[in-house]
């Protein structure tokens, strides 16, 4: 039974998305918004809470021309999407339909307001054509729709979050660290061989679209550049070059890891890159791939999809993990790189979506080798150090714990200084 509730989480989780996150779940409730209503919306409100306003503001929506922002995600989401491609509703919209797009954004049909909300990820969409009003509702995780109102009825409601968003460290049913080391290394992993396949050729496709072409401030490119062309800075510079062309409104969809694009370019990549310098086998991969994800998401379970804590940190930790794994270490090695990369990383904030997202990635995973060439040394940062705990698992929760809780305070502060004299 744990092995098939393993296997389907990381179904769950690793699917693929176009574009970042929090603008394409904006687009996706738009485009069920015009579904409903039978029309595109003659004027749209876009209430959203502070995290999905905080990862929207500099980002590019993907297939529009270059366009910013809540009101342009929506926009082509209620005009050009396809609802039912999910995270990848704009990967059909056409050259015509931009135009459009931006003649709408100028006549300003669309309201956009803070949503005080104590869900992190929470948007609702409401749509006006005619004398029809539709109301679409996500909360916890980018396509989780509660609720879908028109005209004062409600048509669809459901209250289920997606896997790891309920945050509660006290949890009888969680999995272990042990749990996800015994699958990786021994478990029929059979039913995931599609989207590991799936994540090693998206991701590795769109990492080499930013290494070759100019994309935000084109980090991967500048490592290799810069750097030996060895495999510790081929895979900093493989994922970052990922996450400059995901940024800035690249057209190529990610698999992602907890809800997050540049998280899934973070846990696969360097596995990818260390794989192919050991010659491994694709088992091998395959394996070191479920590793990685598997950890990073039961890390963002104890956290949440989004928090003032950079996510890169749970994915890099991954990394360190799979990549271990890879060198044929042992079960405690494997744990000791993860409590290494946690002990060192976990002061890294979340400031947003945007193009220095790919430094961070860079940083992160320079640091996670690091901690995965300690823990192969069997050299591990101790319990009562900092925030670390005696064993894995705690100190996972101890890292959920200042997340969710003790960051609550600096992810306010860091919208309010995004914000500052800009307005949502």
């Amino acid at each position: 039974m744990l092995n098939l509730r393993l296997i389907n989480i990381l179904r769950d989780e690793m699917v693929p998305a176009l574009g970042c996150t929090e603008p394409i779940a904006i687009a996706y409730a738009a485009s069920i918004v015009s579904k409903t209503l039978g029309h595109m919306p003659e004027r749209l409100q876009a209430e959203c809470s502070a995290n999905i306003v905080k990862n929207v503001k500099s980002v590019i929506v993907p297939n529009s021309g270059g366009m910013k922002g809540i009101d342009a995600a929506a926009i082509v989401g209620a005009y050009a999407g396809n609802s039912d491609k999910r995270l990848e509703v704009l990967s059909d919209v056409t050259a015509e339909q931009v135009d459009v797009c931006k003649d709408l954004l100028d006549k300003s049909i669309c309201e956009v307001t803070l949503l005080d909300s104590p869900t992190v990820l929470h948007i609702i969409l409401t749509g006006h054509y005619q004398s029809d009003v539709v109301s679409v509702e996500i909360k916890d995780s980018h396509t989780n729709v509660v609720n879908i109102i028109k005209n004062g009825q409600v048509i669809f409601s459901q209250n289920t979050a997606a896997i790891g968003d309920e945050v509660d460290e006290e949890q009888d049913d969680k999995f272990s660290i042990e749990d996800i080391i015994h699958f990786s290394r021994y478990g029929d992993y059979s039913p995931l061989i599609d989207i590991l396949d799936l994540e090693i050729r998206c991701n590795s496709s769109i990492a080499q679209e930013g290494l070759e072409n100019d994309y935000g401030i084109s980090v991967g490119q500048t490592i290799l550049m810069t750097n030996d062309n060895n495999v510790r800075n081929r895979a900093r510079a493989l994922a970052a070059s990922g996450s400059d062309a995901r940024m800035s409104g690249c057209d190529m969809p990610v698999v992602i890891n907890s809800g997050s694009g540049n998280q899934g370019l973070t846990v696969s990549l360097p596995v990818i890159e260390y794989a192919k310098e050991l010659n491994a086998s694709q088992e091998q991969l395959h394996r070191a791939l479920i590793l990685s994800n598997l950890v990073a998401i039961y890390e963002k379970s104890y956290i949440g999809k989004l928090s003032a804590y950079c996510g890169v940190v749970c994915a890099a930790s991954g990394s360190a993990a799979g990549i271990t794994m890879l060198k044929e270490g042992t079960d405690e090695q494997i744990q000791y790189a993860v409590i290494n990369t946690l002990g060192t990383l976990s002061g890294m904030i979340c400031d947003g979506a945007k193009p220095s997202c790919a430094s961070k990635i860079a940083t992160c995973i320079d640091t996670a080798i690091s901690c995965h060439e300690m823990a192969m040394r069997n050299r591990v940062l101790n319990d009562g150090e900092g925030i670390i705990k005696s064993n894995l698992d705690s100190t996972v929760k101890m890292v959920g714990r200042l997340a969710s809780q003790g960051m609550r305070k600096t992810d306010s502060e860091i919208l309010s200084i995004m914000l500052d004299n800009s307005g949502v």
